[in-house]
């Protein structure tokens, strides 16, 4: 009997080895897609590029302010013929509408705005 336990014994130890072996490659196996590693750097060239689309962001933005300014300086000049809307409308002194539930009183209050229009 002492020499089946060591041939059942022996071949039992061996599975377990095969077993502790498939279990760490499997660990060690890397999941999902393997990459290749990043492409290096040139960060000389990086800068450059860097720099250059400061620059070309700087002179967008500059070319965009003076145009806003040439719109904002012809405004006034359209503007000239007397005051604006919302002055004349103001002057009118028109009823503030204070959110009443009552639709009777909102639909007067619309009226009244209406009339100044």
């Amino acid at each position: 009997m002492a020499s089946r336990s060591r041939r059942g014994g022996a071949p039992a130890r061996e599975d377990e080895l095969r077993r502790d072996e498939r279990a760490e490659q499997q660990a060690s196996a890397p999941q999902g897609p393997v990459l290749p590693p990043p492409p290096l750097v040139d960060y000389g060239v990086f800068m450059q590029g860097l720099v250059q689309a400061m620059q070309t962001q700087a002179h967008t933005q500059a070319a965009l302010q003076a145009q806003l300014e040439a719109q904002q300086a012809q405004v006034p000049a359209q503007d000239h013929d007397g005051p604006s809307t919302m002055e004349r409308f103001k002057r009118m002194l028109p009823l503030s509408f204070k959110g009443e539930s009552d639709p009777l009183l909102a639909k007067s209050w619309m009226r009244e705005i209406e009339k100044i229009f």
